[in-house]
C-alpha cells in the first residue's frame, strides 16, 4: 500500500475516535477496515472501489463536525490524490 493510503487510514482512525454519531463512526470504520486490507496485501484498489469508498466518506463528512470533519476532509483529499495515480480500467 502506498504512503498516501496509509496517511488516509491514519486520518480515518482519528476521525472514528472523535465521531459523535454511531452512523458516522461505522462508515469511517468500514473504510478504515478496507484500507487495512490494502496494508496487509499487495492488492491495490481500482478506481471504482475507491470511488465507492470516497462516496461513503463524503457522506460521513456531511454528517460530521469539528475534528472528525477535518480528519475526513484530509483522508478524502489524500485518497483522491492517490486515485489519480491509478490506471483506469
Amino acid at each position: 500500500m502506498t504512503e498516501q493510503l496509509q496517511r488516509a487510514r491514519d486520518d480515518l482512525e482519528e476521525a472514528a475516535k472523535s465521531a459523535d454519531s454511531d452512523d458516522v463512526r461505522e462508515d469511517i470504520r468500514e473504510t478504515t477496515d478496507a484500507f487495512d486490507d490494502y496494508v496487509m496485501s499487495d492488492t491495490e484498489p481500482d478506481h471504482a472501489v475507491l470511488d465507492e469508498r470516497l462516496n461513503t466518506l463524503r457522506q460521513a463528512r456531511e454528517r460530521a463536525d469539528g475534528d472528525t470533519k477535518e480528519r475526513l476532509e484530509s483522508a478524502i483529499e489524500t485518497t483522491e490524490d492517490y486515485r489519480e495515480t491509478l490506471d483506469q480500467a
